[in-house]
């Protein structure tokens, strides 16, 4: 049996596993997975790849989205990966404001930190993959290897093979 490079995968939401939107993702029928990413995740997981979610989701502070809302499209995206034999041991989100200053909001490292000293899994263990700038700083931030996909890509997640995580 091949080595694992990662112990944990972490993965922005919007525009990673899922289309994301200029007016954010506010309901369930608003998140539409994007083709291939549950089925990529649900890969890493059957190797044995720890998997969670690092989103920032400021349409709660703007109050276009209540918690109730999102975590129903939480449990939607964990329902999913599990039909498909996936696991996803956590999600962590950031609720603030760009303007907030907080230490969770990507680019800042603290969502990262916290699933890494959570999991209680090292740095150099961790794979972080998102979509944007502000993902590749919070992950140089954090320590961790950082993996940058095209948003709203179809298949990006797949073109990650599975075996370049093991």
């Amino acid at each position: 049996m091949k080595t694992l490079l990662y112990d944990l995968i972490i993965l922005d939401r919007d525009g990673v596993i899922n289309f994301d939107s200029p007016h954010y993702i506010k309901s369930c029928e608003e998140w539409i997975p994007i083709p291939g990413a549950l089925e990529t995740m649900a890969a890493w997981s059957k190797q044995g790849i720890k998997l969670a979610i690092a989103t920032n989701q400021s349409a709660l502070a703007r109050q276009l989205i209540d918690l109730e809302t999102l975590n129903a499209i939480h449990d939607q995206l964990k329902e999913r990966l599990t039909r498909l034999g996936g696991h996803l041991s956590c999600i962590k989100y950031c609720p603030h404001h760009p303007e907030d200053g907080c230490q969770c909001r990507k680019p800042q490292p603290g969502l990262l930190n916290e699933i890494a000293k959570e999991m209680g899994i090292k740095k150099d263990r961790i794979l972080f993959i998102g979509d944007k700038d502000s993902d590749a700083k919070a992950a140089i931030s954090a320590q961790v290897k950082f993996k940058k996909v095209p948003l709203n890509q179809q298949l990006a997640l797949s073109r990650i093979m599975v075996e370049d995580c093991i």
